[in-house]
């Protein structure tokens, strides 16, 4: 036990590799990530499940990883930012590059792997559809048009069978 609580030795599957870490029980799996795994794609904004700059993919569904505690997503697989590209970058990842959806970046990984769970169930989306998969992620820079393009570009390159992981 450490001044501040109780420390537990925990199994996270990140990005389909096994890792073998001691957390305090009351840290989340944001913390564990950044601090203990190097994993910095993940952004911390909110700390309250508000903002989205700090999701990932659990089991392929998009969650906030500052909501989770760590010791709780044990036997989960577990994917970040740093995990999607594999030799070069994802159909996603290529799309918001070259629509210029990237400006500041900070909610940059966020929205693409959001954006990955979605095109995985819906690979023809409408503006509006892209709009609401994405309505839990904030972006104070872009007024979202050039995100939305980028997904619906991407959603084209994966329909025509561009490497979809």
């Amino acid at each position: 036990m450490n001044r501040y609580g109780l420390k537990e030795k925990i199994e996270l599957r990140i990005n389909h590799a096994t890792h073998h870490i001691e957390v305090d029980v009351r840290d989340t799996l944001l913390d564990a990530l950044r601090d203990q795994l190097g994993l910095t794609g993940t952004k911390r904004g909110c700390d309250m499940g508000e903002c989205g700059a700090c999701t990932v993919l659990m089991d392929g569904k998009p969650i906030n990883s500052c909501m989770l505690l760590a010791v709780d997503v044990m036997g989960r697989n577990i994917m970040t930012i740093e995990g999607l590209a594999q030799d070069e970058l994802h159909p996603i990842q290529q799309a918001f590059v070259e629509n210029g959806a990237v400006q500041c970046g900070f909610c940059t990984p966020g929205m693409i792997l959001t954006a990955k769970a979605f095109l995985d169930h819906c690979s023809n989306p409408t503006d509006d559809d892209v709009r609401q998969a994405i309505s839990g992620n904030l972006c104070r820079c872009t007024g979202y048009r050039k995100i939305v393009e980028a997904i619906l570009d991407a959603a084209s390159r994966l329909r025509r069978g561009k490497r979809h992981v």
